[in-house]
């Protein structure tokens, strides 16, 4: 160690090695920074700057060791060869790049041969330098000396090497350039103090000039300002790239225009464009650009404008450019902004088509159908032309749903909204408004005759499309139509008309057509306002109950009452039942009506004669509530009556519509207590199987048989097989209706030992409350 020190300050002129060690203070750190942005480049671009950085770190550590053998003040006159010099300055570069290529696969092991290669390529550029003397004497090393140098130096480098792939940010460039200069510097003196210069005259003596100090200034200044422009040029060269790579990295494409040319723009918009950046350079940004103000393209703007990019074939392209002054390279230039909305156009169209049109089968919906009902009355408002909507429904579609699935039932609808769509004209709108509900919009009818012949072509359609005779998912379609101006003045009352035609349609039979009147919308409105009345009867006390009693018909005596619910209504006076059972059952008014008609019906009968039995009719509205059976349950145990008491009136209907739920319901009733009676028999469709199917407890004969008993053979033989079957099979027969002695007789003669009519009197009120005489005529 003494005799490397010794070396350095008896041997060297002090402040050229103060020079020589600035230079490669300058050179690793300029070669670290070229490495480091090498690092973070492409592999494309990595490649050109670990040449680069090569170049840097073999000129440095050369520079540094030429400098330094300047600075030697030996015993006898050196100078140099110019050829082996410059070979020492390309072995030291090669060495370098060899070295980096070898770090660059990020290994441990890599870092440890970095070392050794860039240890070797300072040694081999230094005793390739020494061999450059000119001297008259010969160079001998001591190799103890030597060795421990090149040690200093494996690991000094090792440890720089390590160190950068280690640590970030400045300490990844301070601590890999201080071990870097320990290395250089370590060999370079280390091998300096191992080398001795033996005289020799044989050998020719350098020549003496006065070219030293200029040739220390221009190496030292060559090689920095050399070290310097690289380092510069990696600063340079990362932030120009980050900024492209920023712009890149952008979703938006971005152009800037000098003077109406297009100068440069991002990746984005060469790939919108679908052209290299060569070719968008010089061009105006209006070749490749239309904004949708007309404007040219760069025009001032206070907010950003839709435009269409030009060029692209049929690929439809929605943008938004924003335009903006900057400075740009030194000069004033405007970059263009340019956003691509064509997926957020398609996203907004699509999520505004599902507002406005039926998710299933397409048409418009009610909200947009509304929408162009209220122009085209606006507009036919000024034109006086006509304007008809129809009103659309179709026939036994929640049969063919419930019974062949939703699936079925939304084929049906798909192919409705197809027949509607062909049959309609190009100017008409057709709309599902909900469930099987349609709509059709006719607009510039002529006459009404124009709207009679779309409705017969839509008939005649649905008809050719689904034969309702072979296919049982067929529908039919019921059409109410109704005419602006002749029928409505606005929009509401057009609605209103056609509903009211679609109504009286259906009424009609259904699968047929009907024109809006003023007598029809009459009769609708005093229907819906019975139907108001009748929603609120039973809480405004308006509703009573009637006895009739049922009379053994040979001797006059009362076996019980059937109660008959009436309304008295405050304007309408006394309105019988079948005024408005029907339309209770139509529309859901008969649960709570038949329930209160029970309730008040057993709460009557529960203060009779335990003998006097009560009927009570129920509608088959109620039979397909699974909860009929704990309904009825219920109420005996609220009013206390006997459930043998309690007779419950059905007709055949009952069984025709559910008739696995009517059975079980029948089945639960009858494990109550309570007795069954076939009402209205002999006008249902399958009467004797009926009875086959359950076994009711009583028969009554329909009405229309005792009526017409005195004149038709007919009827007294349909009375005479009821009878005969209710004695075989054990069921008390009941006639209804008899109004005449001559009608009893008749009766008692075929046998039939029960009847009610009013030949016993008019349906009164509740019969007295228990007494002895149960006999007592009605």
């Amino acid at each position: 160690m003494f005799t490397v020190v010794e070396c350095i300050w008896q041997q060297h002129d002090y402040r050229l090695l103060v020079l020589a060690a600035l230079t490669w203070i300058v050179g690793s750190t300029g070669f670290f920074l070229l490495l480091k942005r090498a690092c973070e480049c492409t592999p494309v671009r990595r490649r050109g700057w670990v040449a680069t950085a090569a170049l840097v770190g073999g000129i440095g550590v050369w520079s540094t060791h030429f400098i330094s053998m300047l600075a030697y003040q030996g015993a006898m006159p050196i100078s140099f060869g110019v050829g082996l010099t410059a070979l020492s300055a390309v072995a030291a570069i090669g060495m370098f790049w060899l070295a980096l290529r070898i770090w660059d696969r990020g290994t441990v092991s890599a870092d440890v041969g970095v070392a050794l290669v860039a240890t070797t390529g300072v040694a081999v550029m230094h005793f390739t330098g020494m061999s450059a003397i000119i001297a008259a004497a010969q160079i001998r090393y001591e190799p103890v000396l030597l060795t421990k140098g090149l040690a200093v130096t494996f690991i000094s480098f090792t440890v720089a090497f390590r160190a950068f792939r280690q640590y970030k940010g400045l300490a990844q460039i301070a601590v890999a350039a201080s071990f870097a200069i320990v290395a250089v510097c370590s060999l370079h003196f280390t091998a300096m103090a191992a080398t001795s210069l033996m005289p020799d005259p044989t050998l020719p003596s350098a020549a003496i000039g006065d070219s030293r100090n200029w040739l220390i200034g221009a190496i030292t200044a060559i090689s920095i300002a050399l070290i310097l422009l690289t380092g510069a040029a990696a600063v340079i060269d990362r932030y120009l790239t980050d900024l492209h790579g920023l712009a890149d990295a952008t979703l938006e494409a971005l152009i800037i225009v000098h003077r109406g040319r297009i100068i440069e723009a991002n990746a984005s918009f060469a790939e919108m464009a679908g052209a290299d950046l060569s070719i968008l350079r010089d061009q105006s940004p209006d070749d490749w650009l239309r904004a949708a103000d007309g404007l040219p393209v760069i025009s001032a703007r206070t907010a950003p404008v839709e435009a269409m990019l030009l060029n692209v074939g049929d690929a439809e392209k929605i943008l938004e450019i924003a335009v903006h002054d900057v400075e740009y390279r030194g000069r004033q230039c405007q970059v263009i902004a340019i956003r691509d909305l064509t997926d957020k156009k398609q996203a907004q169209r699509q999520v505004e088509h599902m507002a406005t049109h039926d998710g299933l089968t397409g048409l418009p919906n009610r909200a947009l159908f509304d929408e162009r009902l209220t122009h085209a009355l606006m507009r036919a408002a000024h034109t006086g032309e006509a304007v008809a909507l129809l009103a659309i429904d179709l026939d036994r579609f929640k049969a063919v749903n419930d019974i062949f699935g939703h699936a079925e039932g939304d084929r049906i609808l798909c192919k409705m909204a197809s027949i509607l769509q062909g049959v309609a004209g190009p100017a008409d709108t057709v709309a599902r408004i909900g469930g099987d509900e349609f709509m059709v919009l006719q607009t510039g009818a002529t006459h009404t005759n124009d709207t009679q012949t779309l409705v017969a072509h839509i008939i005649a359609e649905v008809a050719r499309e689904m034969d309702t005779a072979r296919d049982p998912t067929a529908v039919n379609v019921s059409i109410g139509v109704a005419v602006y101006p002749r029928d409505a003045t606005d929009a509401e009352l057009l609605r209103h008309g056609a509903d009211v035609a679609l109504y009286r349609a259906k009424e009609s039979g259904r699968g047929t057509a009907c024109f809006f009147d003023r007598e029809m919308d009459a009769a609708v409105r005093e229907r819906r306002a019975l139907e108001h009345d009748l929603r609120h009867a039973i809480t405004r006390s308006q509703l009573r109950l009637v006895y009739q009693a049922l009379i053994s018909s040979d001797g006059g005596t009362i076996s019980g009452y059937e109660a008959l619910v009436r309304w008295a209504h405050p304007d309408r006076g006394l309105i019988l039942p079948d005024q408005f059972i029907p339309l209770a059952e139509e529309t859901g008014v008969i649960i709570p009506l038949g329930e209160w008609v029970l309730r008040e019906a057993c709460r009557t009968a529960v203060q009779w004669d335990n003998q006097l039995s009560v009927a009570v009719n129920v509608s088959p509205v109620q039979f397909q509530l699974a909860g009929l059976a704990s309904t009825v349950a219920a109420i005996l145990a609220e009013t206390g009556l006997i459930a043998s008491r309690l007779e419950l009136e059905i007709t055949e209907s009952v069984l025709m519509k559910d008739r696995a739920l009517a059975l079980s319901t029948l089945n639960a009733l009858k494990e109550l207590g309570v007795r069954i009676v076939m009402d209205d028999f002999g006008t249902g469709y399958s009467s004797l199987s009926n009875l086959q199917s359950f076994p009711f407890d009583k028969i009554k004969i329909d009405r229309s048989f005792v009526s017409a008993i005195e004149d038709d053979v007919a009827a007294r033989s349909i009375i005479r097989a009821i009878v005969g079957i209710g004695r075989s099979l054990n069921l008390p027969v009941v006639a209804e209706g008899v109004e005449t002695e001559a009608q009893r007789q008749m009766i008692v003669e075929e046998g039939c030992l029960h009847a009610q009519g009013f030949l016993w009197g008019l349906p009164g009120v509740a019969p007295a409350r228990k007494t002895s005489d149960d006999s007592a005529a009605a």
